[in-house]
């Protein structure tokens, strides 16, 4: 299953503990395709830098180079026509139609009131963990 995350998502998941990084648990055991495109790929290094500078502890660079090399990164145009209330999100959903991938896990409220755009989802993380990762029945 492909989804693209978030850079909240992303960055949540290696910096902290919680659903964000369930989610990249199951990307490193292949149990989901991340997909990106280099200006997320770019989007997710920018923050980590700056995340980094207030938890030192935490080195960002080993997830960010696994990214690199292991994800789906495509070429994704611009949208044609703004979609999402804070423009600089719509490169999620480019990255979305440009690698015919339904799902984006995203804690951004703008984000989120995307759903249902071109059939994309757009889904909390803990919606995507409880609906394609939950091991209950």
């Amino acid at each position: 299953m492909k989804v693209i995350l978030d850079t909240n998502v992303f960055i949540s998941g290696v910096f902290f503990s919680g659903v964000p990084h369930v989610i990249l648990d199951a990307w490193r055991n292949k149990m989901i395709t991340l997909v990106l495109s280099e200006e997320i790929l770019d989007e997710y290094r920018r923050v980590g830098d700056e995340l980094a500078q207030t938890f030192p502890a935490v080195d960002p660079q080993p997830a960010l180079e696994l990214v690199a090399i292991h994800a789906n990164i495509v070429e994704a145009p611009p949208l044609s026509v703004p979609v999402c209330t804070d423009p600089d999100d719509d490169k999620f959903l480019a990255c979305a139609i440009a690698s015919n991938t339904k799902i984006i896990t995203s804690g951004d409220k703008a984000l989120l009131r995307t759903s249902g755009y071109a059939d994309i989802e757009v889904m909390t993380p803990r919606a995507f963990v409880d609906r394609y990762l939950s091991t209950t029945p």
